[in-house]
């Protein structure tokens, strides 16, 4: 498992500087150079307040449920999540590492897991309203309509998503019968049946335990989870005017989203490769090669690269070897579920 691991990490970094690399080509150079030096410092300092937004709404969830948090223990328990979802397979690690640090916090390992699928749940209803916002603006400004189509597709995904979470709140009891007959007719193993009925209550009891919140916290977490995205989500921006380039925030925003869920198809360490590639060519129709390329490095650098390097050290002393062996057995048992399965089929 370890091999793999470290030939699939290998193979992420060489797709992830690699694509921006051949798409930049000798030009990527110059326009690297054209970033001023402070300009970096500032995209990492904006990175250190995201983290510290999360902390913020991570203290109110966790207080919700009956657990108190400093601050600085919420912004480490943060950091080595971010890393834990910047280092493993499709962010696999993020869920077991946010519930293990919540366990060692005093927290029940189940509502740990509940708090994170909650803390998933205010960022999809976040870019739900985002989307909603930039559709509108797209159609009172006409000369921005030319991602209109990827919003809808996006808006229709998340909308359709909520619709799930509301008839699953409703009828999760017969969802759940027929889901298990219809896993027992595509032939899934009954490990992995049995691993999505309790991802399926967990998320279900997260939803129990935000609707039991007062309010005024729930609309401090939904404030703070905001904050956090608006400034996550301006960094492909301003990288992309410290390389000299000019695209508008809006779609900075929306190539964000659609690369970042492209990354998350390829099954590597951060969506390496995936993320380059979209990005990249949804970047193109407003910049020259070697610009769009330049943006690509400072922007991945600042959101992926800056969390492993940051988090690795908070991720040893918070959780160590025992929690990372644990997070490459969970990926191993995936990986060959996965495996098994496209073999019987």
């Amino acid at each position: 498992m370890k091999r793999r691991y470290w030939l699939l990490a290998a193979l992420g970094l060489a797709l992830g500087l690699g694509i921006p690399l051949l798409l930049g080509g000798r030009e990527i150079w110059p326009a690297l150079a054209r970033v001023p030096g402070w300009w970096l410092p500032m995209l990492l300092l904006l990175i250190v307040v995201c983290w510290n937004l999360n902390a913020g709404r991570l203290r109110l969830l966790a207080g919700g449920a009956g657990l108190r948090l400093p601050q600085r223990r919420a912004l480490a328990i943060l950091m080595a999540t971010e890393f834990a979802i910047s280092a493993t397979p499709g962010g696999s690690g993020g869920p077991v590492t946010y519930a293990w640090l919540l366990r060692r916090e005093g927290l029940p390992g189940p509502r740990g897991v509940a708090l994170y699928a909650a803390d998933q749940l205010f960022d999809m209803l976040f870019f739900l309203a985002a989307l909603l916002a930039l559709s509108l603006h797209w159609l009172l400004v006409p000369a921005d309509w030319q991602p209109g189509w990827q919003v809808g597709i996006l808006g229709g995904l998340l909308l359709s998503g909520l619709g799930v979470v509301i008839l699953f709140m409703r009828y999760y009891r017969p969802l759940l019968l027929r889901g298990g007959r219809l896993f027992d007719r595509l032939k899934v193993s009954p490990q992995t049946r049995r691993r999505l009925a309790r991802w399926v209550l967990e998320f279900r009891r997260s939803l129990r335990l935000v609707q039991a919140y007062p309010w005024p916290r729930l609309m401090a977490i939904a404030g703070l989870c905001s904050a956090h995205w608006l400034l996550r989500y301006s960094v492909l921006y301003l990288a992309v005017r410290g390389v000299g380039g000019e695209i508008s925030w809006s779609y900075a925003f929306v190539v964000q989203m659609l690369s970042l869920s492209a990354g998350q198809a390829t099954l590597l360490p951060g969506g390496s490769g995936g993320a380059e590639a979209s990005s990249g060519l949804l970047l193109s129709a407003y910049l020259d090669p070697a610009t769009a390329a330049a943006a690509i490095l400072v922007w991945r650098f600042a959101t992926f690269y800056w969390y492993l390097i940051a988090g690795a050290p908070v991720f040893a002393v918070m959780a160590g070897r025992p929690l990372w062996e644990r997070l490459h057995r969970a990926a191993s048992t995936d990986a060959d579920a996965a495996t098994h399965s496209k073999l019987r089929t």
